[in-house]
């Protein structure tokens, strides 16, 4: 899949609100182009998409016109990279915030911890195995997202909330009110359905993972040997490659950007890097009262 980017992403020029500094959002919106237009078209670029759109709203954010947090959800199909990139962009801004003292910068929610409790079922089927012959844990049914949702906006308008776990081991136990997620300057979700219908209104920024099909199977099976999943493997993947093309894949469409679930870990580094080092400007700025830029 060939990067996609227009010309009017770099070149067009927007109104600015009527709140804020129209002077910063325009700097910050012509440095957030040049990174991103340099990104794209690099050699090994971390982008396979990013709309027109996507750029307009993060200068919003970044310039203080938007002063709320920001949510941003993640998504993709199994064994896609998407939970690799969302830790990555997590280290990363959190090694930023450690080095300059900033307090609750980013939260995370885990997508599956809101599957249903089907514990009950579990133990009447006699294994998690069985269960799983009759139960469909690969649809947007299967977990609440009504409640993951109510929880994301609840941070983004900065209540404390307490998040639900999900046992992983077989056991399909999910605890309520067990981990306290306190609000911060971004909440971030990666999973499987985070940008289905139910949920995907609740991110300001929408991300796609994609992955080659050789790539993803081959993970896929990787995970499936480190978890012991023996002759069930085939069963589990095809049933999840079935369900990926029907509640998964159409996902991307509303995706804001689509990233290569293939690019270099360090190449991911190396750009949140370049928007944290605009950030650590723009902050400067602002602690010297001095919002007079360069054109």
């Amino acid at each position: 899949m060939q990067n996609i980017i227009t010309q009017e992403f770099v070149t067009k020029q927007t109104t600015p609100h009527k709140t804020g500094n129209p002077v910063l959002l325009q700097f910050v919106e012509k440095r957030l182009n040049k990174i991103f237009f340099d990104e794209i078209n690099s050699a090994e670029s971390i982008f396979k998409k990013v709309s027109n759109n996507a750029i307009r709203k993060m200068a919003l954010f970044l310039s203080g016109h938007i002063t709320r947090a920001c949510a941003i959800g993640i998504a993709g199909e199994t064994a896609s990279g998407k939970s690799t990139i969302a830790f990555d962009i997590i280290n990363t801004i959190q090694a930023f915030a450690a080095e300059y003292c900033f307090e609750n910068v980013i939260t995370r929610l885990n997508t599956d911890d809101y599957y249903y409790d089907r514990s009950e079922m579990v133990k009447k089927a006699g294994s998690f195995a069985e269960f799983a012959k009759h139960y469909d844990l690969d649809v947007p049914e299967a977990l609440e997202l009504e409640l993951m949702k109510k929880h994301i906006k609840q941070l983004l308008f900065g209540d404390t909330v307490y998040l639900p776990k999900y046992d992983m081991s077989g056991t399909a136990i999910r605890k309520d009110n067990v981990t306290k997620a306190l609000p911060s300057k971004i909440i971030i979700s990666e999973g499987l359905f985070t940008l289905t219908e139910k949920i995907v209104d609740a991110f300001d920024f929408k991300i796609y993972v994609d992955v080659s099909h050789s790539v993803q199977k081959a993970r896929f099976y990787e995970r499936a040997q480190a978890r012991g999943l023996g002759d069930s493997a085939d069963e589990v993947y095809e049933n999840a490659s079935s369900k990926a093309k029907i509640h998964i894949h159409p996902t991307a469409a509303k995706a804001d950007i689509i990233l290569s679930g293939e690019a270099d870990r360090a190449a991911y580094k190396k750009f949140i890097n370049k928007i944290l080092c605009l950030v650590e400007e723009i902050h400067e700025l602002h602690r010297k009262n001095n919002i007079v830029l360069p054109g």
